[in-house]
């Protein structure tokens, strides 16, 4: 996510692995139409810079977030576009996240009030995810923090949550006497997320900055054609790939470049196949899998506190998230493999015996890397080892699976 980007659940059509690889797109769509209708509102919805690129493509637009967002492309399926992008490349309209910067000589101290990263630490011109903590060590959203220097910072939220956020950092902003922070939203900017094992290949194409500079996590500002981008080496995906922050008047250009100059490695891709993507690649999406009640533990996120933060706290929630590294939780977020009709958000989990409720899924599909179903959810503590044989509930039906292994796809990050 700068970073991250993040959406509904249910994207993949059909009920088997095998029936969706036979699917027709215009199945997929039913059922991908089906999905994001449930995101509509009165309200009119905003384009992204890159709307009409999207819809000159052949892209099927759908709310998602106040926004009209691609969820598919006709040129592709999102089984074909799931592996053209494990393969080649993807290019994802990510614009709708919330591009912050915040500034001020008392930001660093803040930023480690409202989040449990070690942000004194991290090194310039470096970004890392983390979250926003309430007082209970929930999470309010999940964030990427990018830290250019000790006094500015360039985060990334989730657009579904901007309201919420800025809602939160204001309380939070006077609770702890921090009213001289600067703090600027990027409006309108572009925001593009280049994934896929030859990502590299096609932007260095367009700069002579070397790219094998930046590791995963880093960050620089990248000279294309007369302009300057700030390029993270990040995404959510799992793969290898940028994201690249652009001004809302140059988006356009940018990526008729990017598409025109590497059209046999790089095709757009929707947000259809990115909801299988990150789940593959294990990673969260915030309203699913990661809520205000749920903290960086039970959500088995508990790399993102930093060493430093756990021995000295004086974050929100500290002592909630002290004694669950210390004791554990009583439920814990662990990822499912199942055959048959997969196993999708709210579907109840039981014990093998079928008669002791003991979680419920919050993401699942049909993996088209895989060639079964995937899907993570919480279960009790008793019941999180892997291996271990579950039921899921599916209409009406006890259904078999396994806990399994998160990644379920191995990650491939330039390091």
């Amino acid at each position: 996510m700068a970073l991250l980007s993040k959406l509904p659940n249910r994207i993949a059509g059909g009920s088997r692995i095998c029936n969706l690889a036979r699917c027709s797109r215009s199945q997929n769509k039913t059922n991908i139409n089906r999905t994001f209708a449930n995101n509509a509102n009165s309200t009119p919805l905003l384009h992204t810079p890159l709307y009409d690129l999207h819809l000159a493509h052949g892209a099927s637009m759908h709310p998602f977030a106040g926004f009209s967002m691609p969820i598919t492309y006709e040129t592709q399926s999102i089984i074909e576009s799931n592996k053209w992008v494990r393969s080649q490349a993807g290019l994802f309209d990510v614009s709708h996240m919330v591009q912050h910067i915040f500034t001020g000589k008392d930001v660093t101290t803040f930023l480690e009030r409202i989040t449990p990263t070690d942000v004194r630490e991290l090194a310039p011109y470096s970004g890392v995810y983390s979250m926003f903590l309430n007082n209970n060590g929930g999470i309010v959203d999940d964030i990427i923090i990018t830290k250019h220097t000790d006094d500015k910072y360039y985060i990334v939220t989730n657009a579904a949550c901007r309201a919420g956020d800025l809602a939160f950092l204001e309380e939070q902003k006077k609770l702890h006497g921090r009213s001289d922070i600067g703090h600027e939203i990027l409006e309108e900017w572009g925001l593009l997320a280049l994934q896929g094992p030859r990502a590299a290949e096609a932007l260095q194409g367009l700069t002579d900055f070397d790219l094998t500079q930046l590791k995963f996590g880093n960050v620089g500002l990248v000279p294309v054609k007369g302009s300057k981008y700030w390029v993270s080496r990040s995404g959510y995906t799992g793969e290898d790939g940028f994201e690249i922050s652009v001004p809302k008047e140059e988006t356009l250009g940018f990526t008729e470049r990017l598409l025109g100059e590497s059209n046999s490695v790089v095709k757009l891709a929707g947000l259809g196949v990115r909801d299988a993507l990150r789940l593959e690649a294990g990673l969260c999406l915030y309203g699913q899998d990661l809520d205000e009640i749920t903290t960086p533990i039970q959500a088995s996120l508990s790399w993102v506190v930093g060493k430093r933060r756990r021995l000295e706290g004086g974050f929100n929630g500290y002592e909630v998230i002290a004694e669950e590294l210390k004791n554990g939780t009583s439920r814990r977020r662990v990822g499912f493999l199942s055959d048959g009709p997969p196993a999708r958000e709210g579907s109840k989990i039981y014990e093998k015996a079928g008669v002791k409720l003991i979680g419920v899924v919050t993401s699942g599909l049909p993996s088209p890397t895989v060639g079964r179903n995937i899907a993570m959810g919480y279960v009790e503590k008793s019941f999180m080892k892997r291996g271990t044989e579950v039921l899921f509930d599916i209409r009406s039906r006890k259904r078999p699976g396994t806990v399994a292994k998160i990644p379920f796809v191995p990650p491939n990050y330039y390091r």
